[in-house]
């Protein structure tokens, strides 16, 4: 049975446990080993728990209490919070003006409170936000990773601590969600550690709000949540956790016992918290079929989560910013993914300001309310009733592809994005977000490429060598930046941009040569019209690298914009410089240099030239053997 390792922190908390991570993976960067300084109102503690007979078994009290002392425990001169949102996964009560509360007890449920805005509950050793407890009295059986003890009869009383904090209080705050961490092994803990997680333990901007994972935090092997739970230590603010398909018991019988050891771990499977005037809600997207299946699932919010979702808005005013996170995102620009999407729909109806936020399918999509697809109305959802985005992965396409200079996998996504984070921003009354690429600053927001006939016909040669399973030599590789006279001359040769924040209102301009700039058009704009896929829809710089090595080409993206380039250029190369402008007013500029040839010939020969000079490894592929590859042969790596 697996027990959780409990590491001893210091002021450099998790050097030990970053030390022993660079035996798999290079440590690249002192910064991403240790975080910056914790905010102050960050304290230890954890949820007090009497264990005396309860005066009635059917009922679950306790207090939530101003922890002054911070010592996780009610003392006499202690007082009660009132008006407290408890719950015990369905039932969803208020403190009374000492903040004590009453629930029925269920067999096996999981009890939480919602923290208040001003307030911040307790965090364990590895910064993992305290706030619930699980009641199982006969506790989980015999499961691979250990499930969750029985916790016997109904206690006492379950006392919930926090401590005042301005800084959750504050309208101003950044809220990073970090999708997909999906590590399969040591090795790609590594990689995480190095990347997007690095670059979170190098921010300060989030410490109220804290950092929520958004499931698939690991990769069926619940044994690597130590090792994660390492790495997500160097935070500065709580961590919360949300749960994925690859985050469950498999050897559980059914769907109430799927996430046992994941609740002993991390937490409640839905939940909800105050931070400023925002109220997050998470919820478990993901039904596990039982153990017959063999790792089967759908992606359904079951009714029971409906129901709590319902109660918990209750408490909430409707006109306040509302984001609801899942692992599997409501829907994507290609299909709805949520089974009872229409009944999810129904609950937030008269909640306008809620975002949703997804992961799962590792890309990175913003679908404003408002859009319109084909595939959704089919699936009966005539209109989008409330903005959709997906958060990108911090693993990219699954760690795929050949290493960069830093030592990381390339894993550009099916959909023409980087490994990354999203940070939700509110200001008062307004919402923004953006994706922040791996080791990247923030202004990184476009990957460019010239999509030629030449290319296409190269694109389509690499996916059949591909499936085939790489048998015989691959097709020789181009480079998307070099174009034949011939095809510029047929007319549809496109300069494409891959804009990280953009949306279906966004605006892409491209000038050629310094003359005044076109409009680049949306290749998704979502006004009704079918998905548009195919490699004339396809971003050929991020395409490239994944059809020379592992990663996967979806063959669409909802943030791709394009620009036919004049067929009158003459032979050598010229510049083309893309300024886009999301739908928040915030510009992005950046420039490509293509060049034009007299014939195929020559376009090989250049394509060779600019490949060495590229930095791109034609050959390399990450070394990996049997199992190792699961990642990529996972059901949403298929479906993407």
């Amino acid at each position: 049975m697996h027990a959780r390792r409990i590491h001893p922190r210091t002021a450099v908390a998790g050097l030990g446990a970053c030390a022993a991570l660079s035996l798999f993976a290079p440590l690249l960067s002192p910064t991403a080993a240790v975080a910056s300084e914790a905010p102050a109102e960050l304290y230890r503690g954890h949820v007090q728990v009497d264990r005396g007979q309860a005066a009635d078994p059917e009922q679950f009290t306790g207090q939530v209490f101003d922890d002054v002392n911070e010592n996780s425990k009610l003392d006499g001169d202690e007082r009660g919070i009132p008006g407290v949102a408890v719950s015990n996964g369905v039932d969803v009560v208020q403190t009374d003006g000492a903040g004590r509360y009453s629930l029925p007890v269920r067999e096996n449920m999981t009890v939480s409170v919602t923290q208040p805005a001003g307030w911040q509950v307790p965090v364990d050793e590895d910064k993992v936000a305290q706030f619930s407890y699980n009641h199982l009295p006969e506790g989980s059986g015999d499961l691979k990773y250990g499930g969750i003890e029985p916790t016997g009869p109904t206690p006492k009383a379950v006392n919930f601590p926090m401590i005042e904090s301005q800084a959750s209080a504050e309208s101003e705050q950044n809220c990073p969600i970090a999708s997909d961490t999906q590590t399969y092994d040591r090795t790609e803990v590594g990689y995480a550690r190095d990347g997007a997680v690095g670059d979170l333990a190098d921010r300060d901007d989030y410490g109220a709000c804290g950092v929520l994972l958004l499931g698939d935090n690991v990769g069926d092997d619940l044994s690597l949540n130590d090792e994660l739970r390492d790495i997500y230590s160097q935070m500065n603010g709580p961590v919360r956790v949300a749960p994925g398909n690859h985050d469950q018991d498999y050897d559980a019988v059914d769907d109430s016992h799927a996430l046992d050891t994941f609740r002993d771990q991390f937490g409640p499977a839905h939940f909800s918290y105050d931070v400023g005037k925002t109220h997050f809600v998470v919820l478990d997207s993901i039904e596990y079929e039982g153990r017959a299946n063999q790792k089967k699932y759908k992606e359904k919010i079951t009714e029971e989560q409906l129901t709590w979702l319902e109660n918990d808005l209750k408490n909430v005013p409707k006109n306040a910013h509302v984001v609801i996170a899942t692992h599997a995102p409501i829907l994507t620009h290609r299909e709805v993914v949520v089974d009872n999407a229409e009944d999810f729909y129904d609950v937030i109806a008269d909640y306008p300001n809620t975002v949703t936020v997804g992961g799962h399918t590792h890309t990175q999509e913003n679908l404003v309310a408002g859009e319109r697809r084909e595939e959704w109305t089919d699936a009966g959802i005539d209109e989008l009733s409330h903005t959709q985005i997906v958060a990108g992965a911090v693993s990219g396409d699954w760690y795929s592809g050949g290493l960069n200079a830093d030592g990381l996998p390339y894993a550009f996504t099916s959909d023409a994005s980087e490994p990354g984070v999203l940070t939700l921003e509110f200001d008062g009354a307004a919402r923004s977000e953006r994706y922040t690429v791996r080791n990247e600053s923030d202004d990184h927001q476009l990957l460019l490429g010239v999509n030629s006939p030449q290319w296409r016909d190269w694109a389509q040669k690499a996916q059949e060598w591909q499936d085939a399973d790489k048998t015989g030599p691959a097709p020789e590789p181009i480079s998307e930046r070099v174009v034949t006279r011939k095809d510029l001359e047929r007319g549809d040769t496109c300069l494409t941009s891959s804009f990280l924040a953009g949306t279906s209102d966004a605006r892409v301009e491209v000038s050629f040569d310094g003359k005044r700039p076109d409009q680049a058009e949306h290749t998704q704009p979502g006004r009704g019209e079918e998905l548009a896929e195919g490699w004339e829809y396809t971003d050929p710089y991020t395409a490239s690298q994944n059809l020379r090595t592992s990663g996967s080409v979806g063959q669409s993206s909802s943030h791709l914009w394009r620009a036919e380039i004049p067929s009158d250029l003459d032979l050598g190369t010229h510049t083309a410089e893309v300024t886009a402008t999301d739908r928040y007013g915030r510009e992005f500029t950046q420039t490509v240099r293509f060049t034009v040839v007299e014939d195929e010939a020559q376009a090989s020969s250049e394509s060779q030239k600019l490949l060495r000079g590229d930095g791109f490894d034609l050959h390399q592929e990450k070394k990996v053997t049997g199992d190792d590859r699961r990642g990529l042969d996972s059901e949403e790596a298929r479906s993407s």
